[in-house]
């Protein structure tokens, strides 16, 4: 199946021996390592899409695309990403080698890239893959204030899961259900749609562990909304609000802005 598939993969972090995270690393030598590590795990010639997980402050953007140019023309990379990058960023990269998608949170409760960030893709020519789309899986309609998630669960303690922000955004999604259930589609269809109506160039990567699920997520490629219908939406989230930032503090100071 390996023709039929983009296989995309990313590098951009030091890891200790017990495999847990010790820092960024960006460094072009550890860009090759990476490369080479995930060819051999992933059992392929070519990575198709390759990402920058987080921006490194402590590596220009220059020498990273530098770096993954030369993958490139070995043959072993096809496209270079970046994720969760700026605007700035983004242009500094492109200006090296071209950047085929920007990887970055967005759905109906994350919109932060949509102004300046959208803008540079819409003039690069870079694709944009949106990733949690469903808002981790609250965006399903499946967490209420009962849920409780495993210690091991990221979302055990993320801040939009847990106390009143859960409650709040409970009610938010609740509103979303009955405007999906009067078009007689399920709420993660409603928002997978929204994401796909607001340019030609996203695209949304759900994740699931079941197929009915991804057999509902693709369904969601049958839903057209018009700009108005989107823009309606939207100002449904507006009206009734979303509690708590995406990440926690830390994590959100790793964000390139």
């Amino acid at each position: 199946m390996r023709k039929h598939i983009v296989l995309a993969t990313k590098f951009g972090y030091s890891y200790a021996a017990d495999g847990a995270r010790t820092g960024l690393d960006s460094r072009p030598e550890n860009i090759r390592k990476v490369a080479e590590a995930c060819l051999r795990r992933l059992r392929t010639d070519t990575i198709d899409l390759f990402y920058q997980h987080r921006v490194d402050p402590e590596v220009p953007i220059e020498d990273v695309a530098g770096a993954v140019g030369d993958l490139v023309r070995q043959g072993k990379v096809r496209f270079f990403g970046l994720s969760e990058a700026s605007a700035a960023t983004l242009r500094r990269a492109h200006a090296v080698h071209p950047v085929a998608a920007l990887q970055t949170e967005y759905s109906l409760w994350t919109r932060e890239p949509k102004d300046e960030v959208f803008a540079t893709l819409e003039e690069l020519g870079t694709g944009f893959v949106a990733y949690s789309p469903l808002g981790r899986g609250f965006l399903t309609g499946a967490v209420d204030t009962s849920t409780v998630f495993h210690p091991t669960d990221f979302r055990a303690g993320n801040p939009r899961f847990v106390g009143e922000n859960r409650e709040k955004n409970v009610h938010a999604v609740g509103v979303l259900g009955r405007i999906a259930e009067g078009r007689g589609i399920t709420v993660a269809q409603l928002a997978l749609a929204w994401v796909l109506a607001q340019e030609k160039w996203i695209v949304p990567i759900p994740g699931t562990r079941k197929l009915e699920r991804l057999k509902e997520n693709l369904a969601a490629l049958d839903v057209r909304l018009t700009p108005d219908e989107a823009a309606e939406i939207a100002k449904v989230v507006a009206d009734t609000g979303v509690a708590g930032p995406r990440y926690g503090a830390a994590v959100m100071a790793q964000i390139d802005r």
